[in-house]
């Protein structure tokens, strides 16, 4: 047997490269081990079968940044959340994400939920390893626009809107002013900038909504769309907030 070398080692003598281009292709999953997907340029090898993908690139692999639809029921407010490695992984990657990212395994690892919404409360949640995506959502946060539907149960009092478009103080704050309209008999659209964890069930009880669900459609410009629930997808790089 022979003496065990980094893999970033045996790829560079395979594609007659750099250690430094050899780890860009191993980054970017293109390089097998035994048939396998190995991502971790120093991961040790001896007699293994090594082989680079035809199709390989030589790429930087991005940071990731994906878009989850966050059942209701489910805490998931930051990296430490037993239920965050349950929810993003491969096995519930959207069929549908037409994002074009290639799927790494490196993506589902250090994910940062960022605007997080209530245990109870549905709909799109943000992940991200990127620092450019954290500053937007964490910095930016009370510019940033977020457009719930609140599905509610008996009459909506007849000043519940009128309440919510004026603003309605809670939490010992000043009033912020809503965009609230009703959807159907039984859902109202709420659209606030800045909104926090509690806020949305909060103002519904303070103007007399008996609210059943709440779920989170958009956040600035990027929208929730047909993804199920407990689904994720990429969020593409050229998409912004």
């Amino acid at each position: 047997m022979t003496e065990p070398i980094r893999l970033s080692k045996r790829v560079a003598a395979l594609a007659g490269c750099s250690r430094g281009q050899a780890e860009q292709y191993i980054e970017g999953g293109w390089v097998r081990v035994d048939g396998e997907v190995v991502e971790q340029p120093q991961f040790k090898v001896t007699d293994q079968h090594v082989e680079i993908d035809p199709a390989a690139k030589l790429q930087v692999a991005e940071p990731a940044t994906v878009l989850l639809h966050k059942p209701a029921g489910v805490e998931l407010s930051s990296t430490d959340d037993p239920a965050l490695p349950t929810l993003v992984t491969a096995a519930n990657h959207w069929r549908e994400d037409a994002s074009g990212v290639r799927p790494l395994k490196r993506h589902l690892l250090r994910l940062t939920p960022l605007l997080p919404i209530d245990r109870d409360v549905s709909g799109l949640l943000v992940l991200t390893q990127d620092g450019r995506v954290w500053r937007r959502l964490t910095e930016d946060a009370d510019q940033i626009e977020q457009e719930y539907v609140v599905d509610f149960s008996g009459e909506l009092p007849p000043d519940a809107l009128d309440r919510l478009n004026a603003g309605v103080p809670i939490w010992g704050q000043g009033a912020r002013p809503c965009k609230a309209s009703r959807q159907s008999e039984t859902r109202l659209r709420i659209v606030l900038k800045g909104a926090r964890p509690g806020q949305i069930p909060e103002l519904c009880r303070a103007v007399g909504v008996q609210f059943l669900a709440i779920r989170r459609l958009r956040i600035g410009k990027v929208s929730l769309g047909k993804m199920p629930a407990g689904m994720w997808r990429y969020q593409p790089v050229s998409e912004r907030f």
